[in-house]
């Protein structure tokens, strides 16, 4: 046997320890209460913060290493943290915990001709595998909701996160002690090898669910490999369409914050849609607010009529998600040719109208498919923290199970329960 293949074979082995791990975590986390899974997460925060000066400390030499090896800006973005990170990190433990737990919830509950009663109640999922690059604060997350809704998880950070992600596990350990969880709940794996990734996702007999956060390359790779289902999106091209109705003002905030309110995320506005009325008034002035940010504008023949600046847009940039201050603009003919152009190019990610018509954001609602759908709003609002659900684990653009942002609603699944007094079936 190649000391390749031995050391394949201790991945294999290590995986499936921490599977057994958490599936064995798994059934106790399904008797606990509210009270404790709470317990937990506000004595990680309380953790977070004290190891404060630590993190910083290892997220410092991640970045280092990043910038030695050569990872683009958007990359090293995802992968910073700071004092205001970290602030978010402990606020968004702090509302998982102040939020509602679903498990237990009984709904939909009738009665049936027979006398018995049925509903459906909301139980956890069991073992979630999460597989995700650069972002250190996707540890806390993923593990906060997680264990907010039952489940036992095994994360996969990236590489490049490495002294980051050990300094997090650390304090996420220290708090499922303190508060009497299984540590096995939270499990973060220690290997970088490739090999973790490809058993972890073979292994249903001890993993209900994987969801990979990364890059396209890393999720096709999961989505084609997996032997359990996966909750996942592949792109973030998002868009923003102005009507010719839209308030002015409203159109060019919406459409400067949307793009560069941050590049790297996959909720960032990368193509825009302007209504031709409106395109030879706006169009100057959002150039000229672009050219503040720095943004490169590539744009089709109509909007370098009104933008000769701008460079010529090529088929491949209407379906870019460019993570970067670029941005395609095209001039369109109305709402229907908006939406043709979403229908084409889009990735049912986050799609937004900027319009004073009731009519057209109803149409606009309705008939665009995306996971999420917004009137007179930013794209960069398609994110689990703003929707109330404490932190996101990721979005989902399927449509079975979870869909847009997953909160503590989607990493939980529903069984029938029925209520009789002696009934028997006759």
């Amino acid at each position: 046997m190649s000391e390749h293949t031995a050391a394949i074979t201790d991945v294999v082995a290590y995986m499936d320890q921490l599977g057994q791990q958490a599936r064995t975590a798994s059934t106790t986390l399904r008797r606990l209460d509210t009270a404790r899974k709470n317990a937990a997460l506000l004595a990680t925060a309380k953790e977070l913060e004290q190891a404060r000066p630590r993190l910083l400390e290892a997220n410092t030499a991640d970045l280092a290493r990043g910038r030695d090896n050569g990872l683009d800006a958007a990359l090293l973005d995802r992968l910073a943290l700071n004092d205001a990170r970290i602030d978010a990190i402990i606020d968004g433990l702090q509302q998982v915990a102040a939020l509602p737990d679903p498990v237990g919830e009984v709904d939909g509950l009738r009665y049936r001709p027979s006398g018995i009663q049925v509903g459906q109640m909301r139980v956890p999922l069991g073992v979630i595998g999460i597989i995700y690059e650069s972002r250190p604060n996707v540890t806390v997350e993923a593990a906060s909701l997680c264990l907010k809704a039952g489940n036992a998880c095994i994360l996969r950070g990236g590489s490049e996160a490495r002294d980051s992600n050990a300094a997090i596990a650390a304090c996420l350990q220290a708090g499922l002690a303190e508060a009497g969880v299984p540590e096995a709940a939270v499990q973060v794996v220690a290997t970088t090898d490739r090999a973790a990734v490809g058993r972890l996702i073979a292994m249903p007999e001890y993993v209900d669910v994987i969801i990979p956060r990364g890059g396209k390359s890393l999720i096709e790779r999961i989505s084609r490999e997996a032997r359990v289902p996966v909750i996942k999106h592949l792109d973030g091209v998002c868009h923003v369409y102005i009507d010719a109705t839209a308030d002015r003002d409203k159109a060019l905030a919406i459409a400067v914050n949307a793009k560069t309110h941050r590049y790297g995320t996959c909720n960032t506005m990368e193509t825009l849609l302007v209504d031709a009325p409106l395109a030879a008034e706006l169009l100057p002035r959002l150039a000229a607010a672009y050219a503040d940010h720095h943004v490169e504008l590539r744009g089709c023949p109509r909007t370098r009529e009104i933008l000769p600046d701008a460079a010529e847009a090529r088929e491949e940039d209407w379906q870019a998600e460019y993570l970067a201050p670029v941005l395609a603009i095209r001039v369109v003919d109305g709402i229907d040719a908006a939406m043709a152009h979403i229908e084409r190019y889009g990735s049912q990610h986050t799609d937004a109208i900027v319009t004073e018509q009731y009519a057209l954001a109803r149409r606009f609602m309705a008939e665009v498919d995306s996971s999420s759908v917004m009137v007179n709003a930013s794209t960069r609002f398609a994110d689990g923290f703003e929707y109330g659900l404490g932190a996101e684990i990721g979005i989902s653009t399927d449509k079975l199970h979870a869909r847009g942002p997953v909160g503590l609603e989607g990493l939980t699944t529903r069984k029938y329960v029925v209520f009789g007094d002696g009934h028997i079936r006759e």
